[in-house]
């Protein structure tokens, strides 16, 4: 496995494999000691053109506990700022002996044209590029996900390795048109089996969505009438918008955000159904008030903590599958994960 640049190249085979090999890291975080020494001796540079947390601190935290060398380059304060392109900061951070390159750009594609060069023969992770893709987030959203889905069906006292999201109804919601977590989230879900639709404003959807494996609703409390099993709510990316793609803030709130009392309609429809309420997602970071209530980011179906936490173990195991080149029996593409 070379790179990992786009949920939409990955097999069924190999997001399983990630997202087991995450289940295995996440029992390092229960250590006294939270370390492995798996990629001593190796060198992770989170190059990082965009701001960013946490995907940041958890790309950190990942490298450090499986015992890696760690440098964190933020465009801020660096050559970047007086004109140096990307292809010489990543000749640089070569010539330092990085083994992989972390990389979030403000450009869609950008982690793959430095994939494709002959600048670096460091392993590439896509940590966010432009509008285009997440993977990492999708890879942390399918591992919440999937740990809920495979107790309700099989008890919490099994494992959930090997198990995929056939049958489980997901609902993304709000600002598609920006988001490439949701692009992410679309393309994983969908290969693990799950049912995915879209509700947002008719402003907020990308040209061409017809066209996308997903249904596409306009009004979110029909989409809710559907009884969801998940529902992820994305954040309303105002720094990406250039101009007025809905009235005001508490327009969108009422139309668009999950409020406290679409929570209790969705509840009341999956209880009929089901003893498990909807669960609640968040890429973060959250805009309470306008595409949340905080009523839903802080009830007992929200799993927006366990996300961020699940987000170093899928981290770890990314990193981990990268640069130890393990292999599994049915993945012959030598170019990415």
């Amino acid at each position: 496995m070379r790179h990992l640049l786009s949920t939409a190249d990955l097999t069924r085979t190999q997001a399983l494999r990630i997202l087991d090999t995450a289940e295995e890291m996440t029992g390092v975080s229960a250590r006294e000691v939270k370390k492995l020494p798996t990629l001593r001796g190796r060198t992770v540079v989170n190059l990082f053109f965009e701001d960013s947390t946490r995907t940041r601190v958890s790309f950190e935290a990942a490298a450090k506990r499986l015992s890696a060398d760690v440098v964190n380059f933020s465009a801020k304060g660096s050559s970047v700022s007086k004109g140096e392109s990307l292809k010489d900061t990543v000749q640089t951070l070569d010539a330092m002996g990085a083994d992989a390159i972390v990389i979030r750009h403000g450009s869609s594609g950008a982690p793959a044209q430095l994939a494709a060069s002959d600048w670096s023969e460091a392993a590439v992770v896509n940590a966010g590029d432009g509008t285009h893709e997440h993977p990492t987030q999708a890879l942390l959203d399918a591992l919440t996900l999937r740990r809920d889905w495979h107790a309700a069906h099989y008890g919490e006292a099994s494992s959930p390795r090997g198990t995929d999201l056939t049958g489980m109804r997901v609902l993304i919601v709000g600002d598609v048109l920006h988001s490439r977590v949701a692009r992410s989230n679309i393309w994983l879900l969908t290969t693990l089996g799950a049912t995915v639709s879209l509700v947002a404003p008719g402003t907020l959807l990308p040209v061409g969505v017809e066209s996308w494996p997903v249904t596409v609703h306009y009004s979110f409390d029909q989409a809710l009438a559907a009884g969801p099993d998940a529902v992820i709510m994305l954040r309303v990316q105002a720094e990406r918008m250039g101009g007025s793609f809905f009235p005001n803030a508490a327009e969108y709130a009422r139309r668009w955000g999950l409020t406290e009392e679409r929570l209790a309609v969705v509840n009341q429809l999956r209880l009929a159904e089901t003893e498990a309420p909807a669960l609640i997602l968040h890429p973060g970071p959250m805009n309470r008030g306008v595409e949340i209530s905080a009523a839903a980011a802080d009830s007992a179906q929200s799993r927006i903590t366990e996300q961020v936490t699940n987000g170093v173990s899928v981290r770890m195991a990314v990193l981990h599958l990268l640069l130890t080149g393990s292999r599994g029996h049915h993945d012959d593409d030598r170019s990415s994960l």
